[in-house]
């Protein structure tokens, strides 16, 4: 029922700082949940941010939390996730992803997926 979209990755230095966009289309609610989740060669991938639309809740992984920020605009179906500070480590295929549950950080849990897009932070 909802399609999405990422946008905005690209190559940076470190230091430097990403606007990540996800564009939702399709049949999509209010109640849904958005995550960002991102995952580097040969690892799992991993629970970055997740909020509902108004913004009133949310969680962040550990290892962002101070750098990036997760907000939505929801006239605009529109997911962010700011990246700021971003290191080396940051690396990785960036995935925008819904759920109609509970707020989660398992990949599982969510059932709709976008294609990634992808950050690269040079040294």
């Amino acid at each position: 029922q909802v399609q999405l979209v990422e946008s905005g990755g690209g190559l940076v230095q470190a230091g430097g700082s990403l606007r990540l966009s996800c564009a939702a289309s399709g049949r999509t609610f209010s109640s849904y949940v958005m995550g960002w989740f991102r995952q580097a060669p040969g690892k799992e991938r991993e629970f970055v941010a997740a909020t509902n639309w108004s913004g009133s809740v949310t969680y962040y992984a550990d290892s962002v939390k101070g750098r990036f920020t997760i907000s939505s605009d929801r006239a605009k179906n529109t997911l962010y996730l700011q990246m700021n500070g971003l290191e080396p480590e940051d690396t990785a295929l960036y995935y925008c992803a819904a759920t109609a549950y509970a707020y989660s950080r398992t990949t599982r849990d969510y059932g709709y997926w976008g294609q990634g897009t992808q950050v690269t932070v040079s040294s």
